[in-house]
């Protein structure tokens, strides 16, 4: 047909329309409510397409590299850098976390993730913000003895994070958070809690990387999909990491890790 649509086609649609909107009309419809803690809130995305998590706070990774002797690599700040992670691994914003049985240090990250809502390759950091379907709250569990060992070879933290990523249960519009959008940022207090007792965060605002310069970097020669997360990385002092750890010890069976970021709401997960 070469894409026409004909007149015996329009009274079929029409019919077809006309048959949903009585099936429709007879639904009878309740409106209910409940308490949060008769359901079980699911992530905002239960299922990403993919996960890529980027490394954009410098105040993380001044404070992570300075514990090992390191400085800050100077290409860090020519462009935003990722790892994917295991987007079949996502835990609900108030679920159990298991603790792997080969860590003894089990550690959180603070972040925010945005949630592509636009299909896009080759986007332009201008054009990105038009491809964020919304903002949710995010937390990296991470393996760091793990993590030490793997990324000496060369290839990233992969076995390290691929057990658990704890989204929120909120997806915030852009539009909803317009009033505290400056500068390509979005000016948020961000915190963490284990066992009631705030460890660390800070302002979303001191992001070095946007995540327009994120989404322009991660599709560069690669599609960007409806459904892909984008992760921040962890603001300064949002992991256990950063800390003094003969302080601040790692994580252990019985723990419950709670984040609160401004406006996004709250996550709280309880290693099992």
């Amino acid at each position: 047909m070469g894409g026409r649509v004909y007149p015996t086609q329009f009274h079929s649609i029409i019919t077809l329309l006309e048959t949903c909107q009585n099936h429709f009309s007879k639904i009878e419809t309740k409106s209910e409510s409940y308490a949060l803690n008769e359901v079980e809130l699911l992530a905002c995305v239960p299922r990403p397409k993919s996960l890529r998590d980027f490394y954009a706070f410098e105040a993380h990774v001044q404070n992570a590299r300075r514990k090992r002797g390191l400085d800050v690599p100077p290409e860090w700040y020519d462009f935003p850098v990722f790892y994917f992670s295991n987007h079949h691994a996502i835990v609900p914003p108030f679920g159990e976390v298991k603790k792997p049985s080969d860590t003894a240090m089990l550690d959180y990250e603070l972040e925010i993730a945005c949630v592509i809502g636009k299909d896009g390759i080759d986007i332009s950091r201008k054009n990105a913000l038009h491809h964020i379907a919304g903002y949710c709250i995010m937390n990296d569990w991470s393996a760091r003895d793990i993590q030490m060992c793997e990324v000496k070879v060369g290839l990233g933290p992969a076995k390290a994070k691929d057990f658990a990523t704890t989204l929120g249960g909120e997806l915030v519009t852009h539009d909803e958070l317009a009033d505290v959008f400056a500068n390509d940022r979005l000016n948020l207090e961000m915190d963490v809690f284990v066992n009631g007792k705030r460890l660390g965060g800070g302002n979303f605002k001191s992001i070095h990387f946007s995540f327009a310069e994120m989404i322009e970097r991660a599709s560069r020669n690669a599609w960007l999909y409806a459904g892909d997360v984008i992760g921040s990385g962890t603001v300064g002092t949002g992991c256990l990491f950063e800390l003094d750890n003969d302080q601040f010890p790692y994580l252990n069976v019985g723990d419950t890790v709670e984040m609160r970021i401004e406006r996004l709401g709250v996550i709280r997960n309880k290693i099992a």
